[in-house]
């Protein structure tokens, strides 16, 4: 496999992940990533966890042809189920899901974060679920990227075990919104995004407005009125 095999956005995610780890990667999609690390460092190695028979199926076929069944397991299992403490994982990827989903997956897998060192998660949508579960259950923001593939913007978020040294201290809403390091990098990605954003928040309210005002609506406008003033505040 060549770094024209992986998107852009899987070749971000693999920026981040150290040589020699033990990796799980939750929802493999074919064991691409893995597979990619693995060709590049013999001391690498992973578990590749699918929920469904089929992406199970092909991810262990990308394993098998790719020969690299001594570097990566491929098991079945819903989240970090697939993990057991023996396994010494240092490092857990999951990319390609909601940020809803993927705090639900930490959530529910908390005790298989025993021996893990760093999470490197891109969520399509709802960084803000993951930011918050972090700042919760003792995980340190340490980078964030945020890039545009097929006309659509990821934010990828690599945390490790620590304090957040008052990386919350101010304006804990608008980071957890936009990004603590990406608010203050301000990218061209960064201002495409929040400003598609904008744009659909306002229409929202526009047409919640002629909708008329129940308590239901007014409660509804207030909270993107607020959102959009924590966005207009940062471009």
């Amino acid at each position: 496999m060549n770094d024209k095999q992986l998107s852009e956005r899987l070749l971000k995610v693999a920026y981040y992940v150290p040589k020699g780890a033990k990796l799980a990667d939750i929802g493999s999609d074919h064991a691409y990533l893995p597979t990619f690390l693995a060709h590049r460092d013999p001391t690498f190695s992973a578990i590749a966890g699918e929920v469904n028979q089929g992406p199970f199926d092909s991810a262990k076929e990308q394993v098998m042809h790719s020969n690299l069944t001594k570097q990566i397991e491929v098991r079945k299992g819903d989240g970090l189920q697939v993990i057991e403490i023996e396994d010494q994982v240092t490092v857990i990827t999951i990319a390609g899901m909601g940020g809803a989903l993927i705090q639900s997956i930490l959530e529910n897998g908390k005790e298989k974060l025993e021996t893990v060192e760093t999470l490197i998660l891109q969520p399509n949508i709802g960084a803000v679920f993951i930011r918050k579960w972090l700042s919760a259950n003792g995980w340190k923001l340490t980078h964030e990227s945020i890039l545009e593939e097929d006309e659509k913007i990821y934010e990828i978020l690599v945390a490790s075990r620590g304090d957040e040294h008052g990386l919350y201290a101010e304006d804990v809403e608008k980071k957890w919104m936009l990004g603590p390091y990406l608010m203050k990098e301000k990218s061209a990605a960064f201002q495409k995004k929040w400003k598609q954003e904008l744009q659909h928040w306002k229409s929202i309210v526009q047409s919640i407005e002629k909708a008329g005002h129940d308590s239901k609506n007014k409660e509804r406008i207030h909270e993107l009125k607020n959102k959009i003033t924590l966005v207009e505040e940062c471009l």
